[in-house]
């Protein structure tokens, strides 16, 4: 059979590839990657600079780990509903296979795509990869998707059982010959109008493999009370190698399980089934990338607070973990999940602005930007989406400082300005003598955490109450 091989972003490896297994099984490969506008057109491009910077290494790293293996990745230009179905009947496919995504996007893609190519009579596969388990297949006792993490994750861990992850192939056969195709190199960030950012991870599955490597035999260990603090190197890092599949979930998942991390083990693999429920989550639900959960908070009565917008998305709230949160963001791509926390809790609660908002934005900076993911979070910082935090529950941003970055380190590093306060004011810069505060060059608290608080809870009981009359 003669199978081209759709990569797709999502799964930009060699190791514990399912479609590139089977397709080598069945005889010809023709590994293919689609350079859709839908990403690639500049001005596309520019809205994620951090994500396409990961992804273009990623995809320079497996044409040349597909070039050592014998073949060569075709890169072609256009419309992927378009371009798939044109080129596998040019080149008498017999099959097209690839990973499932579970966005709503991809899936109306693959619908377009599965129709054309049953009209001229090529198969279209989808494997499972993005997830340990396939969406749409953890149901609770109505036959319904879980609305609760919990027995969610208790579903799952009875019926975990994933097999080996797939070895890379020894090699792979050279491309038939007479493909025509307008290929084109993988395209270089200066030709998407973008700039190199050396304080990004480096993307591609050897780079991916380091990571893991280095957190199993490091961080790992400690993982249980580390993974909070934000001033420490204790979680994985994994997460932009998950997001664009140079490694996949069941090999992370492998690698932890086979490591004696008691408790601390467990629960970094509690924590990949939080990202399980969230893909679940989006599967059974697709319109919750636009309206919340919960039903009771739809036409929730955000400000526009456009002056809090600015200093919450420029780091100069007065606030330091919130402002270091938003410096990370984007500096790194990158938030320590605590003050992601923290921050998406700040802009919803304090400054009663749309979580939708915050989300986008993060969205636009993230390395790991993860539809489903991103999402899910941001719902549930903001107290309306499944198995969300209560929406009365309001982070203190100080206590959340003074607790997991109890020296400062975590802010010293993303708010310089704050770096000669000692450990006990860092928190707290407005409690700093005078004489010291006025050569800090920092802002005073654009909101007080007190009058904040009372005032979200007096909106959300209020908009709450009247959805319940």
């Amino acid at each position: 059979m003669r199978t081209i091989v759709w990569f797709r972003g999502k799964d930009l490896r060699v190791a514990d590839h399912a479609p590139l297994v089977e397709a080598l099984a069945s005889g010809e490969v023709i590994p293919l990657f689609v350079l859709d506008p839908y990403f690639f057109a500049p001005e596309r491009a520019r809205e994620l600079p951090h994500r396409m910077q990961f992804l273009l290494a990623s995809l320079k790293a497996l044409e040349a780990n597909l070039a050592q293996l014998g073949s060569r990745l075709l890169v072609v230009p256009g419309r992927s509903a378009e371009v798939v179905p044109r080129l596998a009947t040019e080149w008498k496919a017999d099959q097209v296979l690839a990973h499932r995504w579970v966005e709503p996007v991809g899936r109306e893609r693959d619908r377009r795509v599965a129709e054309a190519l049953e009209q001229e009579g090529i198969a279209f596969r989808l494997f499972e990869g993005e997830t340990l388990l396939p969406p749409g297949t953890v149901r609770n006792g109505q036959g319904g998707m879980f609305r609760v993490f919990t027995p969610f994750a208790r579903a799952c861990w009875a019926r975990l059982d994933l097999g080996s992850a797939l070895a890379t192939p020894r090699s792979l056969p050279p491309l038939p010959l007479g493909l025509a195709a307008e290929t084109r190199p993988v395209p270089s960030l200066e030709e998407l109008g973008l700039v190199l950012n050396r304080s990004l991870q480096p993307g591609g599955e050897k780079p991916a493999r380091a990571r893991l490597r280095a957190f199993t035999t490091g961080p790992l260990s400690e993982y249980g009370t580390d993974r909070d603090r934000m001033d420490r190197p204790g979680t994985s890092r994994l997460s932009a190698d998950l997001k664009f599949g140079t490694l996949s979930v069941r090999t992370v998942w492998q690698a932890v399980a086979e490591v004696e991390a008691g408790e601390s083990g467990r629960r970094y693999l509690n924590e990949l089934l939080w990202r399980e429920f969230s893909h679940h989550l989006l599967w059974e639900w697709p319109e919750l990338l636009e309206r919340p959960f919960r039903a009771g908070f739809e036409g929730f009565p955000w400000r526009e607070g456009e002056a809090d917008w600015k200093a919450w998305t420029d780091g100069l709230t007065g606030y330091p973990v919130v402002d270091a949160a938003a410096r990370q963001l984007k500096a790194e791509g990158f938030v320590h999940n605590r003050a992601r926390m923290v921050a998406a809790s700040f802009l919803t609660k304090h400054l009663l602005i749309d979580y939708r908002r915050g989300e986008a934005h993060y969205m636009h900076w993230l390395t790991d930007g993860d539809w489903a993911q991103n999402s899910s979070g941001w719902q549930w910082s903001a107290g309306c989406g499944c198995d969300a935090q209560p929406w009365f529950r309001i982070f203190n941003p100080v206590a959340q400082g003074l607790k997991f970055d109890p020296d400062g380190a975590y802010v010293r590093r993303w708010v310089p300005e704050l770096a000669s306060l000692p450990a006990n004011l860092i928190q707290e810069p407005w409690k700093a003598p005078k004489a010291l505060r006025d050569n800090l060059d920092y802002p005073e608290p654009i909101v007080a955490h007190a009058l904040a608080r009372e005032r979200f809870l007096a909106t959300a009981k209020g908009h709450l109450g009247r959805q319940k009359a």
